[in-house]
């Protein structure tokens, strides 16, 4: 199993390569700099695992939610890469990527949304990987419903958002908080190498991204990254 994984829906830059379960990546805080440094990481993380391009058996994305402009560049970036090299996505929820980085069982996983709100979602441990145990949602720290059980651990920049109130809120909930985590590709990769293996890989024209927000059309920016990422292939 060869992938290449793209995950930029927060200020984090961040590719990896996945090959034969072994993972290596590229990862960066780096805000506004995702084009600049997206598509030479890929390359250069290719050349460092000893594959070509011609040899990935599909495109892993961080499909949001997430920052508009970083979602809609991976998306953009990933698409291009899967239409010129005509493989396969696999699109993986950066909340759940997220959630990996915790070594709770039971996860709540939450991104700083802007504008005082947060983006937010519950996970359970399962094997190597990660399930979803609630929708995904947008919604005011003070909104949040908690669990019904202690034992929880919080995990994402959510948590240090207005002032940390969710993590007051969930406070008699967690075991655990870490509101400094960002997503890593190298999760996306192993997310998505699971997803692959359930028969879950997708075509690139019918991924849809998950803003939780109103959709916006592609940026005159991102319609260059996905006609250059067509263009090269990585």
């Amino acid at each position: 199993m060869k992938l290449l994984a793209i995950e930029t829906s927060t200020e984090a830059c961040s590719i990896a390569v996945l090959v034969d379960g072994a993972v290596i990546e590229r990862f960066e805080i780096a805000p506004r700099r995702h084009t600049e440094l997206a598509l030479p990481w890929a390359g250069e993380l290719l050349a460092q695992a000893g594959i070509a391009k011609s040899q990935l058996d599909a495109i892993a994305v961080g499909r949001g939610p997430g920052a508009f402009t970083g979602v809609r560049l991976a998306i953009a970036l990933a698409q291009g890469i899967a239409l010129a090299l005509d493989r396969p996505l696999l699109p993986v929820s950066t909340l759940a990527a997220l959630a990996m980085q915790s070594s709770g069982d039971r996860i709540v996983a939450a991104i700083d949304a802007r504008m005082g709100e947060i983006y937010v979602a519950n996970f359970q441990r399962d094997g190597n990987g990660v399930v979803a145990t609630s929708d995904e949602i947008v919604i005011t720290p003070d909104a949040h419903v908690p669990p019904d059980d202690i034992g929880w651990h919080g995990v994402g920049t959510g948590f240090a958002a207005a002032d940390g109130a969710l993590a007051m809120r969930l406070q008699a909930q967690l075991a655990t908080v870490d509101a400094a985590a960002l997503p890593h590709a190298a999760d996306v990769a192993r997310l998505g190498a699971m997803a692959f293996a359930r028969g879950e890989a997708i075509a690139p024209e019918h991924i849809q991204p998950a803003y939780l927000r109103n959709n916006v059309a592609l940026t005159i920016l991102e319609q260059q990254a996905l006609r250059a990422a067509r263009k090269t292939g990585c």
